[in-house]
């Protein structure tokens, strides 16, 4: 079965696909605006969720991406003062262990926000990460 593409639009004559638009309201639900990840972020994002599940990504699957997004975005601070304390140790405990197995969905996540320059530089110094 052929994958369903993502779409940004066009023009106002075709609308965004259903699943960014899930992942913008994901990520305005760990308070980080959209317009904060450039589109071509969010689509590789939506690509590596297409990937990681053989179907559609379900919609319970967006916000522990923006959750992970999100953390490494804002930085640690800046995160919790808005999603509180167990959200914070979760995103930490997810890149813990993402960095501990290497090749993971999760690891991805990270390091597409390390290559597109998105990350923070205190998670970046806090996991001692490069894209060595």
């Amino acid at each position: 079965m052929a994958r369903r593409r993502s779409s940004l639009g066009f023009l106002g004559m075709f609308g965004r696909s259903g699943d960014l638009r899930q992942l913008d309201a994901a990520l305005r639900g760990v308070d980080l605006h959209p317009a904060l990840v450039p589109e071509g972020a969010k689509l590789t994002i939506v690509n590596l969720m297409k990937d990681h599940w053989p179907d559609e990504p379900p919609p319970q699957a967006y916000p522990p991406v923006a959750l992970l997004l999100g953390y490494c975005i804002a930085g640690p601070e800046a995160f919790e003062l808005s999603n509180g304390r167990e959200d914070t140790l979760d995103a930490e405990r997810r890149i813990e262990t993402a960095l501990e197995i290497g090749d993971s969905f999760d690891a991805q996540i990270i390091l597409m926000t390390l290559h597109a320059k998105l990350i923070s530089g205190e998670v970046v110094e806090r996991y001692g990460l490069s894209t060595d």
